[in-house]
């Protein structure tokens, strides 16, 4: 069975000029790598518990029935406790601004970010759209309105 391949335009802007391609880093990845786009001469420090929104130098135009995810990357967690906030991201298929990621240090540590650094990976996702409708009852479950840890462990 093969990946689908959709297609998904992308567009560099001013201050993404010189940057790799998003790219994905082996055959059987899900998301593809996307790059810091700060100023060569300004990198940008995440000291510990601080957020910042971290310019990516490109917008990109989602088919529409799609969104593009912005995910964490799981090395910059592991070994620095740097994550994408509001996880996933999403980029909505109307949206043509610049994608910008949320970044947070979870670490111990100040995190450099500078140019060309992989701040987090990007997964184009179906979408399906609820059709709300208001009801009198639900139906029943063996569940019920049992919440957090409702279930076990």
């Amino acid at each position: 069975m093969s990946t689908q391949s959709i297609p998904l335009a992308l567009k560099w802007l001013e201050n993404g000029q010189g940057l790799d391609l998003p790219a994905y880093q082996s055959e059987g990845a899900a998301g593809f790598d996307i790059q810091a786009a700060v100023d060569p001469e300004s990198p940008l420090t995440l000291t510990p518990s601080a957020r910042a929104l971290v310019p990516t130098g490109f917008a990109v135009a989602v088919p529409e029935g799609f969104e593009l995810q912005i995910r964490p990357r799981s090395g910059l967690a592991m070994r620095h406790g740097i994550t994408v906030l509001n996880t996933p991201g999403t980029i909505d298929s109307d949206y043509r601004g610049e994608v910008m990621v949320l970044l947070v240090n979870l670490g111990g540590d100040d995190f450099r970010i500078t140019r060309g650094e992989r701040i987090a990976q990007g997964v184009l996702a179906p979408v399906s759209r609820a059709r709300l409708s208001e009801v009198e009852m639900l139906p029943d479950t063996a569940r019920g309105s049992g919440g957090f840890g409702s279930t076990g462990r």
